[in-house]
């Protein structure tokens, strides 16, 4: 049988920087008017900004959890997940540059989330495509549990 290597793709490609150390999100900041963007290539927000103004720049890996949500069932296609579902959150973070990115939480139960804890991105598996390969996305961790533990010890 042939020795067949695993590969790690990005589920989206200029969305986040991997491997990288550490990883991080990739951004836009407008030169003009000096706000910040996720994804990079967000279309042109004001009439006397131009594209050309725009410069990619390494969002902040840290940020407070604005807003989230449990998905306890499986969504529906074109969403993909690791077999067999696993419930998880989804939350819409706030990072320091004053831009909120939503992303999937990991390493985290439905009873250590609230409002403005501190969260990291990092890069993690979404899905395992026909191949046998990783399909990679960005997520967000706690840096701590509702009862003061460091997260994910």
């Amino acid at each position: 049988m042939a020795n067949v290597t695993k590969k790690k793709i990005p589920i989206v490609e200029g969305f986040f920087a991997w491997p990288a150390d550490p990883p991080h999100l990739i951004g836009g900041l407008c030169k003009t008017c000096g706000r910040y963007f996720f994804p990079r290539h967000y279309p042109v927000h004001r009439p006397d900004c131009q594209k050309e103004d725009l410069e990619e720049v390494a969002l902040s890996r840290k940020g407070k959890l604005a807003s989230f949500t449990w998905q306890s069932y499986q969504p529906p296609p074109p969403f993909r997940c690791t077999e067999p579902f696993t419930p998880f959150g989804v939350g819409l973070v706030e990072l320091p540059e004053g831009i909120r990115v939503m992303g999937i939480l990991t390493n985290c139960q439905l009873e250590e989330l609230k409002m403005d804890m501190e969260v990291e991105m990092v890069v993690d598996k979404l899905y395992e495509d026909t191949q046998g390969n990783d399909l990679l996305t960005w997520k967000f961790k706690p840096l701590t549990t509702r009862k003061g533990k460091e997260a994910g010890k």
